[in-house]
This record gives C-alpha cells, sequence and structure tokens, in this order.
C-alpha cells in the first residue's frame, strides 16, 4: 500500500519535482518558508523536553509576518515583522531585537541558501515517508568532518515545506527531533497575522554597550562556523560579569562563556539538559564554558583556540 500511495504522488507531481537534486529540494524548502501562507502544528522533541507549538506564516501588506506559540506552560509566544521579532512572556514586559527569523523552530539555514553551508556539509537524498498525512522526501546533510553532527529533514513534496528534522549524533541517537503533525496551506493570511501586523509593537532594543567587555577571539573554527553575536553581562543568579560569543554554522549553535576563574558557577546541569554538550577549561586566568549540540572534543578545541585580541 506505501509503494502504491508513494507511485500515485509521483504520478501527480510535476517531473521536474520529481528529478530535484538534494540541494534543490533544500532550496525549494527555503523558498517555500519565505513565501507561503501556512500553519503548522508541530511536537519539538529535546532529549526528554517535549514541547508542543503553533506556527504560522503569511504576507500582510507586503510584509513577511510570523508567529510562533508554545502551547504549554506560561504564555510564551514570538511575533516576527519582516526582520523585527518580539518575545512576548509572562509576567515579562515585551521586548523587539532586529533579527530575519524566530529562534526555537526550523534550523536557520532551512530558510536560507543551503549554499551557505556547503563547506560542512554534504547533501544526499533518501527515501520517502509519509508524515502528517503527506508524503515526504528525505534529504540527509552529511558533515564533511567530525566537528558537527549529521541531520536529516523531510520535505513535504506537494508543498516543500518541512515535516521532520532530525539532528542525530554518530551514533544514531537521536539528540533533536521537529516533527509536524498537522500542516494547513493557507490562501490568504491567518487572521492572527492580520492583527498582529497592525499593532504597534516596542521599538527595536539598543545593542547592549560593551566599552567594559574584553575582545574575545578564535585561532580556530571548524570550517563553515563563524561568530555572529557577542555581548558582555552578568549571569543570572550571579554578580559577575562574563563575556558571551555565539557561533554558528547556521545548523549547529555554540555559546562560549569566558569569566574570571574561580568566580563564575559553572552550569552544570547543562551536562543532560536537551542533549547538550557542555565543556569546562581554564584558559590562562579565565574559565571558559562552552556548549552545543556538536562533539566534546569540537567544544574543547573551540575553547583552547580561545586568545584576547589586544590590538582593539
Amino acid at each position: 500500500m506505501r509503494s502504491i500511495l508513494l507511485a500515485l504522488v509521483a504520478m501527480v507531481l510535476p517531473v521536474s519535482a520529481q528529478d530535484l537534486s538534494a540541494k534543490a529540494w533544500l532550496e525549494e524548502m527555503s523558498r517555500a518558508l519565505n513565501q507561503e501562507q501556512f500553519k503548522m502544528s508541530v511536537i519539538h522533541l529535546q532529549a526528554d523536553h517535549i514541547r508542543p507549538l503553533v506556527y504560522l506564516h503569511g504576507k500582510v501588506n507586503g510584509q513577511e509576518v510570523a508567529f510562533l506559540e508554545h502551547l504549554n506552560g506560561p504564555i510564551k509566544n514570538a511575533v516576527r515583522i519582516d526582520n523585527r521579532v518580539t518575545f512576548i512572556e509572562h509576567d515579562q514586559p515585551a521586548f523587539t531585537v532586529n533579527a530575519d527569523r524566530i529562534q526555537g523552530l526550523w534550523p536557520a539555514v532551512f530558510a536560507n541558501d543551503p549554499a551557505g553551508i556547503e563547506a560542512g556539509y554534504q547533501f544526499v537524498l533518501g527515501g520517502r515517508s509519509r508524515i502528517a498525512g503527506r508524503p515526504g522526501q528525505l534529504v540527509r546533510f552529511i558533515p564533511n568532518d567530525p566537528h558537527r553532527y549529521p541531520l536529516q529533514v523531510w520535505v513535504d513534496m506537494e508543498t516543500y515545506l518541512p515535516l521532520r528534522y532530525e539532528l542525530l549524533t554518530d551514533e544514531k541517537e537521536l539528540l533533536e527531533q521537529i516533527m509536524v503533525v498537522e500542516l494547513l496551506v493557507l490562501e490568504e493570511p491567518a487572521p492572527l497575522l492580520v492583527e498582529a501586523a497592525k499593532q504597534d509593537w516596542p521599538p527595536v532594543i539598543n545593542q547592549l554597550d560593551r566599552h567594559d567587555g574584553q575582545n574575545w577571539t578564535f585561532t580556530w573554527l571548524p570550517e563553515g562556523f563563524k561568530v555572529v553575536a557577542r555581548d558582555h553581562h552578568r549571569l543570572m543568579g550571579s554578580q559577575e560579569p562574563v563575556e558571551y560569543v555565539a557561533i554558528t554554522d547556521g545548523i549547529a549553535n555554540i555559546s562560549v562563556y569566558v569569566g574570571r576563574a574561580g568566580n563564575v558557577p559553572m552550569p552544570d546541569e547543562l551536562l543532560t539538559r536537551n542533549g547538550l554538550g557542555l565543556v569546562s577549561e581554564k584558559v590562562g586566568n579565565a574559565e571558559v564554558v562552552a556548549v552545543g549540540r556538536v562533539p566534546m572534543a569540537t567544544l574543547s578545541r573551540i575553547i583552547r583556540s580561545l586568545a584576547l585580541d589586544k590590538s582593539s
């Protein structure tokens, strides 16, 4: 029956869709995520944490509008109007930042050009499977080096929207999974998005002042990784200042914290939370913590490559 179903799907799909390369499937997925109007009900699984989410996307008066809602626990929503994202949480004032997507759902590269991560991955077509009642094409991301984990995504064969995403260890253990349980393609933007576009959201917050921070840099990063954010602040629950550096290859995100040795409490609970790897080492008089869903050896090497840029 499954083979008959997939054969019927292949009959109604354009020949061009049947003959797409793995990279072309990803390019179509990126286009769909940015241009299509839809509503997704999603289950996000990380280790022993399960989060049900709803994601809406559409175009309102030429603007790209998106909304992400966490269905369990205290209110936690995010609204994106083009390149501005506003976060709305229980008992917290809403705030807005500059961002071209809402964090916490699909990896950034899914909505961007896949050519941006070819330095780190090869794209390989897999089989086809039925997800949320819809046939999907599997595309595997095979790492080019041992510094990142493999992943795979199933792309809807009709709309090209992602239906399922899995991040795996080299031993095929599941680190993270996002799976669509219902997908509705809309002809018009959802009413909630229309209302969101009319709202007067808080202005974009100013970038944090880093005049008292130090400019830490890296003498080595895995191919395709780059620094995307820096910050100097105090850890929650502590008065000790730390330097924060965010690194990504478009899929794997790594956070590096630098504090004075012996003065910054190490967040040991992250060792087993949400499948994150954590490495803590001393670099001179600093204590450094690196956190991310990459091999521990990669985190350790990144820490050892940390250096203070004294030229700035």
